[in-house]
């Protein structure tokens, strides 16, 4: 489903003690979605369920950060993130999400299981020029080479700073 949803410059902050919790399949597809969800996203649990997570993607995140994320929990590997989110009404709600694989018996991955909490609010300026620069490489190497061009650029910063995505993400 493309959203065609236009942003707007509305944000919506998320309190301290909430938690937005969703599952979904191995594909992506929304199984679950609490309240905190269902109230930040502005979409009804009717809507949310069975639609493609990437239903709240807001346009300011770079592909190749989505890449990189897919990557590690396709891997089972459990990921942390700075997510701007576009809700139904065109607000954002930028989050701290944690995403972790779910398992079934014979170690297969069954789909996976994201918690996000308020972020903090110096770590999401540091994301947004990340963002802003990945966005930046992604549309100048055009729609075929903009996730492997923003990759790219990205590795060498974390290599820079001799940190993983994750230590970096951890550290700020």
């Amino acid at each position: 489903m493309k959203n065609k949803i236009a942003p707007s410059l509305l944000e919506k902050v998320m309190r301290e003690n909430d938690f937005i919790v969703s599952m979904t399949d191995p594909k992506g597809r929304i199984t679950y979605g609490n309240r905190i969800f269902i109230e930040f996203s502005g979409y009804s649990w009717h809507e949310l369920v069975g639609a493609q997570h990437n239903i709240i993607r807001h346009p300011d995140m770079p592909r190749s950060v989505f890449k990189l994320l897919w990557d590690l929990i396709a891997a089972g590997k459990e990921c942390n993130a700075y997510v701007k989110n576009l809700a139904k009404d065109g607000s954002f709600y930028w989050v701290f999400a944690n995403v972790t694989p779910l398992f079934d018996p014979a170690g297969r991955i069954e789909g996976y299981f994201s918690v996000r909490r308020k972020p903090k609010a110096d770590a999401v300026k540091v994301m947004e020029g990340v963002y802003r620069t990945l966005l930046e490489v992604e549309q100048k190497a055009g729609a075929r080479d903009a996730i492997q061009a923003a990759t790219e650029v990205l590795l060498k910063v974390l290599a820079d700073k001799g940190m993983s995505y994750e230590a970096f993400i951890l550290s700020i």
